[in-house]
C-alpha cells in the first residue's frame, strides 16, 4: 500500500473521511470532474459510497493547464490540500470521468490537464443536480428521468415531485403512486401535470378491471319449471344469465331461501323475480321486494308495474314521511310490494296486516354493515319473520347484493344458501388524477364530451353518470357541462327523475349527475363513471360503496368496456370531523379489500331496535333480539328503556309505542319532548334534532 505525505499543517482539521482517503490513494475508485463556474466539482467515489467531495481550480502555466488551488469539503468548511494531492488521487483512480454537462471549453482544460500526467477521461451523462452538489450520479437510459430539456437522476428527481407534492399537500398514497408512474415512465413533467388535471391516458391509468366469465350450463327459458304465464314472458330469452342459472339450479324455484353476490349488472334481480312472481301466480303468497331508497323504491315499483302489470297487482310502500304518512296510500292486499326497508318496518311496527306473504326480496343486503341503516335493516329481517312465522306463512327468503367481503360467513348468519358469481360481463379500466374542485368540473366536462362523441360497437354512444356528495354540486356541475345533462337527486319530483331516466335511456343525454348517497337507486345504462367526490354526504365512502358504484361503468348489451375516473383533490376533506384527505382515501379505496358486513350495536341502536322488537312482538322480543346477525345487549338495553318510561314491564307505553313508530332515537324523543314542554317552535325543534345529531 503507498501512503501520501501530508503536512502537518493539513493535519489542523483531521476529518476521519478525508484523512482516510489521502492516505488509502490505491483505494480510489471513480474521480469524477464537473464544471461549477471558473472551477471544478471534484468526486471521489468507491463501491458506492463517496469518499470525498471537493474543488479544483486549474492555472495556465507554459506547459498548460495545470492544478491550482485544491480544497476538500469537510461539513461547512473547506481544508485546503496540495495540487499534487489531486495529481495523486488522479494517478491511482480506475477510472475519471467528466460531466456532460461540463462545457466544450471547461472538457478541453480537463483533457489538457490530464494529458499532462498521460491520464485518460471519459464524459458521462450524469445527474446535474447531483453534480451541482457534489454528487456523481452517472446516468443510463434505465435510470434517466427527463426533466424539461435535460435528463436527472431517479433520487432528485423524486425530490423535485416531492416539492410539488408538498405545495398541493398531496399525502401518502398519492406520493407512492406519482413515484411508481415517475419511475414508470421517466419524464417528471408528465407526472408533475397530473397534479393539475392532465388527462394524459398512460399515466391517469391505475389498472384494468378484466371481463371475467365462468363456465356455468345455462337453464334454457322453455324448460324452466315456473307458471305459465310467467314463462311467456320470458320467452325473449333463450337462456337465463349464469346467476339466474345458478341460483335456479340451486332450488330457488324449490323455495330455498338464498343469498346471491354477484357484480352490479349481472341479472340477480330476476333472480328475486322469478322465486317471488312464480309464487304470486301459484296462489302460495305475495312478493315484497325490499329497497333501501326512496328512489330505487320507486323505479323498482315501475318496473314491476311495467313487466307484470298484466299479470299481478303492484303496489308501493316507501314510508317518505314518519310523521304524516298513515300508509293509506298503499294497497297491503297488492300480490307484490316494493317497499323501503323503513316502509315496510313502518307497516310492521304499526300493526298492518300485510296477509300471506310467500317470498320476500331483500336488496343491497350489505347494509347490513352500513351505520345507523346497518341495524335496522337486522331489526327489519327479524320482525319480519317474526311476523311471517306468526301468521303461518310458509316464506321463501332471497338476499341480494353485488359487494359482500364475507359472503359464506353473512350466509351462515342469514340461514341461506349462498349463490356466488364472480362475473363481470364487460372490463373496466379505472383512471386517477389529481385536481381542485374548479379543475374538476372542466376535466369533467373534457370526459363526458369524449365519452358522448364516441360510440362502441353496438352503436351506443358514451354516457356518463358523475358523481357527487351534495344536491348543490350536482347542478353545479350539470350546468358547467357542455353537453346535454341533468342532476339526478331525491331533492327531484318523482315526475322529474322518471323524465331524466327515459332521456338517458333515450341517448338525449350525455351525463347525469347524481349523489353518491342515490348511487344504489342509480341504474343507468352508462359507459362512464366519474367520482367528482369520494364522500357520501360528509362522510367518505366505503370499499362496498366504491365498489358498488364504479360497476354502473359498462353494461354488456350497451359497451364494449367501461371506464372510471376517480377525481381527487389533494389534502382535501368535507367536513371537520373527516380525519383523512381525500388523496389518502382514494387509494385506499383503489386498493381497498371488500370489508366484510357486520352489524354492530351501541347502546342507542341497541335501545331503538330492542323497543321495536317489544313493540311488535312483546315478551317474544329477546327472541328477535337473539335472532338478529349483531349482537344485541338485551338486558342492558331493557333496563334503559325502562328507565326512559318507554316501557313497562314488557309492554310499550303510549311514548314508547310513538318513539317507535317514528323511528326516533332516545335522544330525539327527548329534545322533541322538551321542546313541546318549554312551548316551543316547531322548526326549533327540528333544528335541535339536527344539530343534536351534527355533534
Amino acid at each position: 500500500m503507498r501512503y501520501v505525505r501530508i503536512a502537518p499543517e493539513e493535519l489542523k482539521y483531521p476529518d476521519p473521511v478525508v484523512r482516510h482517503v489521502s492516505q488509502q490513494v490505491t483505494d480510489v475508485g471513480t474521480l469524477f470532474l464537473h464544471e461549477t463556474g471558473d472551477d471544478f466539482a471534484v468526486v471521489v467515489r468507491r463501491d458506492g459510497e463517496r469518499l470525498l467531495r471537493g474543488r479544483l481550480e486549474l492555472k495556465e502555466t507554459d506547459a498548460g493547464p495545470r492544478p491550482g488551488r485544491f480544497r476538500v469539503k469537510d461539513g461547512p468548511d473547506e481544508i485546503p490540500r496540495r495540487p499534487e494531492q489531486f495529481v495523486e488521487m488522479a494517478r491511482r483512480a480506475d477510472r475519471i470521468r467528466i460531466s456532460e454537462q461540463t462545457t466544450s471549453h471547461g472538457r478541453e482544460r480537463l483533457e489538457s490537464m490530464l494529458d499532462g500526467y498521460q491520464l485518460d477521461a471519459k464524459q458521462v451523462r450524469t445527474c446535474r443536480y447531483c453534480a451541482g452538489h457534489g454528487r456523481y450520479s452517472p446516468l443510463t437510459s434505465e435510470t434517466a428521468i427527463r426533466a424539461n430539456t435535460e435528463y436527472i437522476c431517479p433520487d432528485c428527481a423524486t425530490r423535485e415531485l416531492e416539492r410539488e407534492a408538498n405545495y398541493r399537500g398531496l399525502r401518502s398514497g398519492a406520493r407512492d403512486r406519482l413515484e411508481e408512474l415517475l419511475l414508470e415512465v421517466g419524464d417528471l413533467e408528465r407526472v408533475a401535470n397530473l397534479l393539475s388535471g392532465q388527462l394524459d391516458p398512460e399515466l391517469t391509468k391505475f389498472d384494468e378491471i378484466s371481463a371475467t366469465t365462468e363456465e356455468i350450463d345455462l337453464v334454457s327459458t322453455r324448460e324452466i319449471d315456473v307458471h305459465g304465464e310467467l314463462k311467456s314472458k320470458l320467452q325473449k330469452f333463450d337462456e337465463l344469465l349464469p346467476v339466474q342459472s345458478l341460483a335456479v339450479e340451486n332450488g330457488l324455484l324449490e323455495g330455498r331461501d338464498q343469498l346471491v353476490v354477484s357484480a352490479t349488472a349481472t341479472g340477480k334481480t330476476l333472480v328475486g323475480e322469478l322465486a317471488g312472481i312464480d309464487r304470486v301466480l301459484r296462489g302460495e303468497g305475495k312478493l315484497l321486494f325490499l329497497v333501501p331508497l326512496v328512489a330505487l323504491a320507486n323505479q323498482k315499483h315501475e318496473d314491476f308495474a311495467d313487466d307484470y302489470g298484466d299479470l299481478v297487482d303492484v303496489s308501493l310502500r316507501v314510508g317518505a314521511s314518519r310523521i304524516r304518512d298513515s300508509g293509506n296510500r298503499f294497497d297491503p292486499g297488492a300480490d307484490v310490494i316494493v317497499g323501503t326497508y323503513e316502509g315496510i318496518d313502518h307497516a310492521l311496527r304499526t300493526g298492518r296486516d300485510l296477509g300471506e306473504v310467500g317470498t320476500v326480496v331483500i336488496d343491497e343486503v350489505h347494509t347490513l354493515g352500513e351505520g345507523e341503516r346497518g341495524h335496522r335493516l337486522d331489526g327489519l329481517i327479524s320482525r319480519l319473520k317474526h311476523y311471517c312465522e306468526t301468521n303461518g306463512c310458509d316464506t321463501q327468503w332471497v338476499y341480494l347484493s353485488a359487494t359482500v367481503g364475507n359472503p359464506g360467513e353473512l350466509a351462515t348468519q342469514l340461514d341461506a344458501q349462498l349463490i356466488e358469481f364472480e362475473e363481470r360481463p364487460v372490463p373496466i379500466e379505472r383512471h386517477v388524477t389529481f385536481a381542485d374542485g374548479h379543475e374538476k368540473t372542466d376535466i369533467e366536462n373534457k370526459l363526458v364530451k369524449r365519452a358522448f362523441d364516441s360510440k362502441s360497437s353496438k352503436g351506443y354512444r358514451g354516457q356518463t353518470i358523475v358523481f357527487t356528495n351534495s344536491r348543490r354540486r350536482c347542478h353545479e356541475i350539470s350546468r358547467r357541462l357542455e353537453y346535454d345533462s341533468a342532476p339526478y337527486h331525491a331533492g327531484l319530483d318523482y315526475g322529474r327523475r322518471k323524465q331524466v331516466e327515459r332521456q338517458f335511456a333515450d341517448q338525449d343525454l350525455a351525463a347525469v349527475v347524481t349523489t353518491a348517497a342515490l348511487s344504489a337507486g342509480v341504474d343507468f345504462p352508462a359507459s362512464q363513471v366519474i367520482f367528482d367526490s369520494l364522500a357520501m354526504g360528509i362522510e367518505w365512502l366505503s370499499v362496498q360503496e366504491f365498489e358498488q358504484m364504479l360497476g354502473r361503468a359498462g353494461r354488456p348489451d350497451y359497451h364494449d368496456q367501461g371506464t372510471v375516473y376517480v377525481l381527487v383533490e389533494p389534502d382535501c376533506s368535507y367536513h371537520s370531523s373527516m380525519e383523512m384527505s381525500e388523496d389518502e382515501v382514494a387509494f385506499k379505496l383503489l386498493k381497498g379489500e371488500m370489508e366484510p358486513v357486520i352489524t354492530t350495536y351501541d347502546e342507542t341502536a341497541a335501545v331503538e331496535e330492542t323497543l321495536a322488537n317489544i313493540v311488535v312482538a312483546g315478551k317474544r322480543a329477546k327472541a328477535l333480539n337473539d335472532r338478529m346477525i349483531g349482537e344485541v345487549p338485551t338486558k342492558h338495553a331493557v333496563g334503559k328503556l325502562i328507565e326512559y318510561e318507554f316501557i313497562d314491564g314488557l309492554r310499550p307505553t303510549p311514548l314508547g309505542r310513538t318513539v317507535t313508530e317514528h323511528f326516533l332515537k332516545p335522544g330525539e324523543a327527548f329534545t322533541m319532548l322538551d321542546g313541546i314542554r318549554k312551548g316551543s317552535d316547531p322548526y326549533r325543534i327540528v333544528a335541535d334534532i339536527e344539530l343534536a345529531d351534527e355533534a
